[in-house]
């Protein structure tokens, strides 16, 4: 379960922006759309949560980073060679920000544990890095990792609390790893549930319309699952009435259309010959007999829906959090609402969470979505971007038009689109 996560000089991001899921003040929806949590005492957690803001505002971004803190959790250690560079771009519109280091912070629960974990790292080196837990809601310091400029050494401050191998692990972990990583990689066993927390529960998803391998190899491998993720196209009424996936080997016809022929030709030549999945979905026609489609022949719509349901299907049954970038593409408003309704539900009984962004306005209702689920991103006069919740701004609870106050510019968080004049045509002096 995701408490808060924050993330400092990464990408279009200067200062130290944070998005938290813990329940504010009201009890709108309460009941379908927050979840108590015993070792929170008397706080609650959102099931899901929303981000707005124009394009190029910094929403990408924000789960860019949330992806990249993952990624040095699960490869520093294992996949980086000493000297290696890690995946953090810091601010670049800002001189000194350009020489600090990217940071970033998880406050989490996993197995009845709250943890608060982060890092500060360059390209070449971990700066910092810090492990807080809250067992039985009491604070215990295990990890507190310093790099000292002057002495090109760290500081290391392991608490009694932390068992293990504690010097072995110490020794162990290079300039450009994770202590945390590192020290899983040894079998550290009460580490582990945390490093697990970033590979097993946190997913960062980037479905387009036409990437649906995962569905596909859950409809592949188990019936059951396959049978779950037909339920789920009968439910959203895409007139799909079966799905018939078999393995084949690849071919450069099976690449989306759209796609260049220098692309194709590339990507083929690298994984010609390999094996595949073709998807096709059955249609039954008037008189009530099925007709097979490919799957490229469906609408963006429908492949982007197929693709959504493994993902869907799999967190809530086992209680993952999902980070989606523009969910909406491709999708009409109601299956938008209908895929946020599966998250903010009585029935989400693994308190499986949903973050997204979105540029779709209609489901900014009051029937759909608490006031503290909504957040918004922008760019400040500096070209830095920060995210804000709706809650900054008071809405009045029932009795305000969210969507029509977005767009009349209450919120901020708007595209500001520029006059513009057609230079192309030619002037009266017939000049090019």
């Amino acid at each position: 379960m995701l408490i808060q996560f924050s993330v400092k000089n990464f990408l279009s991001f200067r200062d130290s922006q944070a998005l938290s899921l813990v329940r504010a003040k009201g009890d709108e929806l309460a009941a379908s759309n927050t979840f108590q949590v015993d070792v929170l005492g008397k706080a609650s957690l959102l099931r899901s949560a929303v981000i707005y803001g124009p394009n190029a505002s910094g929403k990408s971004n924000f789960l860019s980073a949330l992806q990249t803190m993952r990624q040095i959790v699960m490869e520093s250690a294992a996949e980086l060679q000493p000297g290696e560079k890690l995946p953090v771009a810091p601010f670049r519109l800002s001189q000194a920000a350009r020489n600090e280091p990217s940071e970033f912070e998880a406050i989490f629960i996993t197995d009845n544990i709250r943890y608060q974990y982060g890092f500060a790292v360059t390209e070449d080196r971990v700066i910092e890095e810090w492990l807080m837990a809250f067992p039985k809601g009491r604070l215990q310091q295990w990890l507190l990792r310093t790099w000292d400029e002057e002495k090109e050494s760290y500081d290391w401050r392991l608490g009694s609390n932390l068992a293990g191998e504690k010097k072995i692990w110490k020794a162990t972990t290079r300039d450009n790893a994770l202590f945390l990583s590192t020290a899983v990689q040894l079998n550290s066993e009460q580490l582990r549930p945390i490093y697990d927390w970033f590979k097993q529960t946190l997913r960062t998803v980037n479905i387009t319309a036409w990437h649906s391998s995962y569905s596909a190899h859950l409809c592949a491998v188990d019936k059951n699952e396959k049978q779950r993720i037909v339920d789920f196209l009968h439910v959203a009424d895409l007139g799909i009435h079966d799905v018939e996936v078999k393995e084949k080997l690849f071919e450069n016809e099976g690449l989306p259309n759209y796609w260049p022929d220098t692309l194709k030709k590339g990507v083929g030549q690298v994984i010609q010959g390999r094996q595949t999945l073709e998807i096709k979905t059955l249609h039954l026609d008037s008189k009530g007999e099925a007709q097979f489609f490919d799957f490229k022949d469906e609408s963006h719509g429908t492949q982007k829906m197929f693709a959504l349901a493994g993902p869907w299907i799999d967190s809530l049954d086992n209680g993952y959090i999902l980070f989606i970038d523009e969910l909406n593409d491709s999708l009409h408003p109601h299956m938008l609402r209908f895929l946020v309704n599966l998250f903010n539900s009585k029935s989400n009984t693994k308190n499986a969470q949903l973050v997204f962004t979105t540029h779709e306005t209609s489901i900014l209702h009051q029937t759909l979505l608490r006031r503290d689920q909504i957040w918004f991103c922008e760019k400040d006069r500096e070209n830095a971007s920060k995210v804000y919740p709706l809650t900054d701004f008071s809405p009045r609870k029932g009795r305000e038009n969210l969507e029509q106050a977005y767009l009349s510019g209450r919120y901020g968080s708007l595209p500001y689109v520029k006059p513009f004049e057609n230079n192309l045509t030619r002037n009266s002096n017939g000049d090019g």
